[in-house]
This record gives structure tokens, C-alpha cells and sequence, in this order.
């Protein structure tokens, strides 16, 4: 009874202190959080109970990596199941060998053995894809290890502490408790008091790591079982990868953008500390792949530290619990910024040498977090511009981070406030502001491409006011001499199908999607009115564009600055529902081995994966073959987020490294819906020197092949063998 007693006493003692430290870890988290700016959660939580339901108990995302989704399945559901047995072994100590007072108990019995095996071979092929595979992307050592160690001693307590109950307790070996029948079998020699002092050694070993565990995990990458819930709870209702807008007229705003880390809102900072580094994001960037600086994962952990630092000195509060346990001076920066990654890769991509820059540059220093520069101690202005916001990141991310919209403030920052641009940029902004295209062509040509076939009539805005379409050209459809074949092509095929449709000629502007990725808000809040203007001038209801990144612009960033009642397609979708209600017939052999490259911009942002590849199989002779990477996790041709007009220095291009790719399947052409990323398979193509044998072309360009037969005038030289059927 004496025992009873004070093991009672021992054990609120100690579930309480746990449970206070571990409150106190959260909750200085939590003021550090509340150091951002606020965000709207009251809206960002609209419409979120479907993906919260299918991301946190479907796993849904982990599952995008099969055998690391089965293994965190388990291990998932395996701990929210042992929980009640957790409960159950409290009991039993607390009681002297009583237990939950549940029906079936021995099925219950059953169910915690086999948890806790199965917990067991996932732990140990977690452990195997670390080290055994060494997959690149899992960080190594003993602090990303550490969590092994707990679970696995956690589950050697529980059928330990079962194993010497049943001695204790003279219980006979049972089927529906085996591994605790045959650790009892192996230690049946003992007394029965032996038997009690090693069950209670072993309970309260069960309970101290329990409780550690408990206290650990948020202050370390394991937080995430707290933070990522509720990231994906407030995950954003708007279109995904759409920008917050800049209230550049706000006199009170002393500046725009991210400077500091307080600057980001506090769903962003909620971001830092969901990551749980498992490091997918990295494992699919174009920019990691190829040898540039950036690493999105490290973004994400190198924010959270600065955060967690800097918050520390503000707050007065350290992150780390039992507070006397940690000495709390310094703060980690970048030791050594201005070096590359060593880039000497062998395959296609490559992520390892991006992951050892970040690893040696980013250092513990005896430095005052509240004096470091957010944007060249903690993030470089190289990283910053390596991005091609192709969210195949926030894509993979299991937990709901965004990492795009970071750095697009951290550009806005850079540019409204600094003025600082990469010099090739800064020309086309320039460009872009002065002729509204980025090449500085005069916007009076705009409308040149539409004369320059026989037999093809483009009408205006002013010739035909009555249009149902407006063919909405942008600036590569309009100047770029390659694309201009894709403009033609299309409007040769709405012809040919009787859409009523017309350009804006040179009234078109630029639609402002490079000025907004490159961090020039201002510049496209401008272009973004003065477009929506025109529109309303000519009562425009649809529109239709060949480029993903137009597309994505007007149908989802438009509106927030006044775009209402307008129906925006991309041209893809059209020609496919064109062929659907029999207005397009393709019924001339193409006899080609195409391989399709997704477009982030249509594909990850806009859903769009479909419709194209449902034109190439409407055509017939064309056999349609998948690169390795396709649709949802096709990699980026490297042109997005500003980069068509910056020039790649460091590392592998990446346009060759997606040409190399394609190449894999051996097609005869490599097909795309986008203008830039077809420049950038064609600029691929040279490069490997593969140009004579392997074309380039646009949707639009193979289906009027299908559909006319013939050879077009304005595609001399990228002819393709066609017959009538």
C-alpha cells in the first residue's frame, strides 16, 4: 500500500513536470510566432476539412514516395493505437496489476503487440533508408536519428513491462499475447517479486521516455506532429501559388516585402516549424538538382532557426527546456556565402552537391541574432534569384509548407526597396515598363506575327467587336520568332473550326506574370490595371492564351484586382473541347514517338494535365510516351519565376538537365504548351546537339499538322513527315 502510495506521488510528480516543460517549449514558440505579422486564418480556414482529413489521416502526400508513405503509415497509426495501451500500462502500475476495464481485452491485448511489432520493422526500415539506401535527401548523424531511438526504446519498454507482468502475475502463455508470452517464457525462472521490480524498472522506463519523448519533440524537427496539423488546417482556400497583393498605397507601410524576419506573416512562420526535413522538396528543385544554391528545405530550416533565435532575443524566452540545461548565446549565420556548390555530377541531377554547400556554410557563430541581415546572413541573394516558382516543392511538401511565396517577398524586398536585380533582369523589367515586352521591341509591332502568313486572318478587337474569344497573344506569341509559329498555328486551327475570336493587336500589354515573380509588384499592379481596363473597354467574357504563366495570371491573380464574369482558358483546353464537339477532325497520320513536357504553370498551379495529352491522342500515328518525371512531379524546364530572362551560372542548366530527361524515352519530339518551355526544350535539344532528329514542337503546331495535312508556310525546316490517313 506504502508503494502504492509513493509510486503515485512519483508519478504526478513527474507527468506533471514533463507535462509543464513540454507546454513551455510550445508556448515560447508560439510568442515567436506571434512576432510575424498577422495573417487571416479565419479565412484561410474555409473549405480546408476535405484536404485536412486527406493530408493528415489520409497521408496523402506521403504516400507521393510509396515506400516512405507505408512506413510513416504505420508508424502514425501505430502510435495514435498505443496510445490507449499507453494508457493501460499507467493503470497497471498505478493499480498493482489491474487494467483498462474494456471488453475483449485480450483482442486488445493482441492489437498493442502487433503495433508495437510492425511500429518495430518501420523504425528499422526507416533507420535502413538512411543509412543502408543513403537516400541524398535524409539528413545523417545523431540528432536526425535520435527520434529512432526513442521509438524503439519506447516499444522495448512496453513488452518488456508485459513480458514480466505476466511472470509476475502468473499469467500462461496466451495466443493473443505472443511476444509477451514468449519473453515471459524466456524469464519464467524468476520470483515473483524479482519479476514486480522488473516490471516497475521497466514502467517507469516506459513512462521517463515517454515523457522525454513528449518534452523533445518541440524543440526539434519533431514538432511537426504539433504544427503540421494545424499548417494544413490553415492551409491557404485561394488558388494555390497565388500572391498576397502589396497595398503599395499604404503611407503607414515603412517597406514592402520581407526584410526582416518579422516581416513574414505568422501562417509563413507556422511553416518554419512544420518542416520535418525530410528534405522531398529538395530531392525534386530544378535548382538543387542542377547544382544551384538554393535548397528549399534548407530555406525553410534556415528561417525557422533565425526565427527561433531572433525570437529568443526579443522574447526573452528560450526555446530550449529545462531552460538551465542550454546555454543560449549566438546564433547561426552563413560562414562562408560567396562560395558555389561543387558541381561534378555524373547523371542527369544531382542534389548532394547543393545539400554539402548548405551544410558548410550554415554555422553556429558568436553573433547577435537581432544584428544579422535577414537577406545575406541568413539567405543569399544568389538562392533568392535561383528560384523558377515551379511549386514542385510545395507540391511534395507532406505538411503543407509554401516556399515559393517567401521568396517572392524576399524578391519584393530586394527590388521595392533595394534596388537589387540581376543586370539581365533588370533589363527586361525595364523593357517590360517602357514597351511592355521584355526584349524592348516596339509595342507598335505587337501585332506584326498576325500578317505574315497568306490565308491567315487574324481579326482585332475593332474588326470583329462582336467576338466570343479574345486570343490573348502575350509577349513570346507576339515577338519571340519561334513562338510566333505556335500564335500562328492556333489561329489557324479557330479558323479552321469556327470559333469567333479576335487579338487586341497592339493594344495588348504584357500581362505582368515576369514583373510579379521577379519581385516588381509595382510594375505589375500597373500592367494588371491596365489590362483589366482594356477588357472592360471591349466587354471581354473569355479569354484564351497559349502561355500557362498568362493563363495562371488572369485566372487566378486577376480577379483580386477587379476581374470579374471572365472565363480564362488555356489554349490547350480549348483544342481539346474543340475536338470533343467534332469542330477540329485530326485525320492525318503523324507518325511520331512524342513525349509530353507538363508546364508547372499549367500543370501543378492550374490542375491542367489532361487536355493536352488528350489532343496528342486524338491524332492519329502519334504514340504518346511519360518521361520518368511527369505531370504532378515533372520537373521545371528552368524558364519560370523570371529565369527565361537570366542567365544560369552555376552548376547544369536546367533545360538541359529536362532535355536529358525527355531523351530517356527516345522520342522524335518533344512536346509542350507553353512558349517557354518549349525555347528552353528547343535551346536543349541544340545543346545536346540532337536537333536534326529530335523537334520541339507546341500542341497547337502537331494537331494542325493532323488536322490540315499539309506543310504549313510559316514551319519550313521543322517539317514532319505526314500522311493522309
Amino acid at each position: 500500500m506504502v508503494w502504492q502510495i509513493v509510486n503515485l506521488l512519483l508519478f504526478i510528480a513527474a507527468a506533471g513536470y514533463g507535462i509543464y516543460l513540454f507546454y513551455q517549449a510550445v508556448y515560447h514558440r508560439i510568442l515567436y510566432v506571434k512576432l510575424g505579422k498577422p495573417a487571416d486564418f479565419k479565412k484561410q480556414r474555409e473549405g480546408r476539412w476535405g484536404e485536412f482529413l486527406s493530408q493528415v489521416f489520409g497521408q496523402k502526400k506521403l504516400f507521393k514516395d510509396l515506400k516512405s508513405g507505408v512506413m510513416h503509415f504505420v508508424i502514425f497509426y501505430g502510435f495514435i493505437i498505443l496510445q490507449f495501451g499507453a494508457l493501460d500500462l499507467i493503470i497497471k502500475g498505478l493499480t498493482n496489476g489491474g487494467h483498462l476495464p474494456l471488453p475483449a481485452y485480450e483482442v486488445f491485448g493482441l492489437l498493442q503487440e502487433i503495433t508495437v511489432f510492425l511500429i518495430l520493422v518501420a523504425v528499422g526500415y526507416a533507420a535502413y533508408r538512411r543509412y543502408g539506401e543513403k537516400l541524398a535527401r535524409l539528413k545523417k548523424g545523431w540528432k536526425p536519428s535520435l527520434v529512432v531511438f526513442f521509438i524503439f526504446s519506447l516499444m522495448l519498454s512496453v513488452v518488456l513491462s508485459l513480458g514480466f507482468e505476466r511472470v509476475w502475475l502468473g499469467q500462461a502463455a496466451s495466443g493473443y499475447a505472443p511476444i509477451s508470452s514468449i519473453l515471459a517464457a524466456m524469464f519464467g525462472g524468476l520470483s515473483v517479486p524479482a519479476a514486480q521490480v522488473l516490471f516497475y524498472v521497466f514502467w517507469w522506463a516506459h513512462l521517463l521516455i515517454l515523457l522525454s519523448f513528449l518534452v523533445y519533440v518541440p524543440q526539434s524537427k519533431h514538432f511537426h506532429l504539433i504544427s503540421a496539423p494545424v499548417n494544413i488546417y490553415l492551409g491557404r482556400s485561394e488558388p494555390v501559388g497565388k500572391l498576397s497583393k502589396l497595398d503599395l498605397e499604404d503611407e503607414e507601410a515603412e517597406s514592402f516585402g520581407v526584410g526582416k524576419i518579422e516581416h513574414f506573416t505568422q501562417k509563413q512562420m507556422i511553416d518554419f516549424y512544420a518542416c520535418v526535413e525530410c528534405g522531398r522538396c529538395t530531392n525534386v528543385c530544378p535548382a538543387s538538382n542542377t547544382g544551384k544554391v538554393l535548397s528549399p528545405m534548407h530555406l525553410i530550416v534556415k528561417l525557422r532557426d533565425h526565427l527561433t533565435e531572433k525570437g529568443t532575443a526579443i522574447t526573452g524566452k528560450s526555446p530550449y527546456v529545462p531552460e538551465f540545461a542550454f546555454a543560449s548565446s549566438g546564433a547561426h549565420a552563413l560562414s562562408s556565402p560567396g562560395s558555389e556548390p561543387d558541381w561534378n555530377a555524373d547523371g542527369i541531377t544531382d542534389i548532394r552537391p547543393t545539400l554539402a554547400w548548405q551544410k558548410s556554410t550554415w554555422a553556429h557563430q558568436e553573433r547577435d541574432p537581432q544584428e544579422l541581415n535577414l537577406i545575406g546572413d541568413v539567405m543569399t541573394e544568389e538562392e533568392i534569384w535561383s528560384c523558377t516558382t515551379c511549386r514542385n516543392c510545395e507540391d511534395q511538401c507532406p505538411v503543407g509548407n509554401e516556399h515559393v511565396d517567401k521568396i517572392i517577398d524576399l524578391r519584393r524586398h530586394l527590388v521595392l526597396m533595394e534596388g537589387s536585380v540581376p543586370a539581365e533582369g533588370q533589363r527586361a523589367l525595364q523593357n517590360i515598363e517602357r514597351q511592355s515586352n521584355p526584349w524592348g521591341l516596339n509595342r507598335n509591332d505587337r501585332a506584326n506575327w498576325s500578317g505574315e502568313v497568306e490565308g491567315i486572318k487574324v481579326p482585332t478587337v475593332k474588326d470583329n467587336p462582336g467576338f466570343e474569344y479574345l486570343f490573348f497573344v502575350g509577349s513570346m506569341g507576339s515577338y519571340d520568332l519561334r513562338s510566333r509559329k505556335i500564335s500562328r498555328s492556333f489561329a489557324r486551327l479557330l479558323n479552321e473550326s469556327g470559333v469567333n475570336y479576335a487579338i487586341l493587336g497592339n493594344e495588348e500589354k504584357n500581362s505582368g506574370d515576369t514583373p510579379r515573380r521577379m519581385g516588381n509588384e509595382m510594375l505589375f499592379q500597373q500592367l494588371c490595371m491596365e489590362n483589366i481596363e482594356i477588357f472592360e473597354k471591349y466587354g471581354v467574357h473569355k479569354i484564351v492564351t497559349a502561355c500557362p504563366h498568362t493563363f495562371n495570371t488572369f485566372k487566378n491573380e486577376y480577379p483580386e484586382f477587379g476581374l470579374e464574369g471572365v472565363e480564362v482558358l488555356h489554349h490547350t483546353q480549348l483544342l481539346d473541347q474543340l475536338i470533343r464537339e467534332g469542330k477540329l477532325t485530326p485525320q492525318h497520320e503523324v507518325k511520331e514517338r512524342i513525349t509530353y513536357h507538363d508546364s508547372c504553370y499549367l500543370g501543378r498551379y492550374n490542375n491542367v494535365y489532361d487536355q493536352p495529352r488528350n489532343v496528342l491522342k486524338a491524332i492519329p500515328g502519334v504514340e504518346l510516351v511519360e518521361m520518368k518525371r511527369t505531370r504532378e512531379n515533372a520537373m521545371c524546364c528552368g524558364a519560370g519565376g523570371g529565369m527565361m530572362w537570366m542567365e544560369e551560372t552555376a552548376g547544369k542548366r536546367v533545360n538541359l538537365a529536362r532535355t536529358e530527361q525527355a531523351l530517356e524515352v527516345n522520342p522524335s519530339i518533344i512536346s509542350s504548351a507553353c512558349p517557354y518551355c518549349l525555347t528552353m526544350m528547343e535551346d536543349g535539344t541544340k545543346m545536346k546537339e540532337v536537333e536534326d532528329r529530335v523537334k520541339a514542337k507546341d500542341i497547337a503546331e502537331i494537331l494542325e499538322l493532323s488536322v490540315f495535312g499539309d506543310r504549313p508556310a510559316h514551319n519550313k525546316g521543322l517539317e514532319m513527315e505526314a500522311s493522309t490517313k
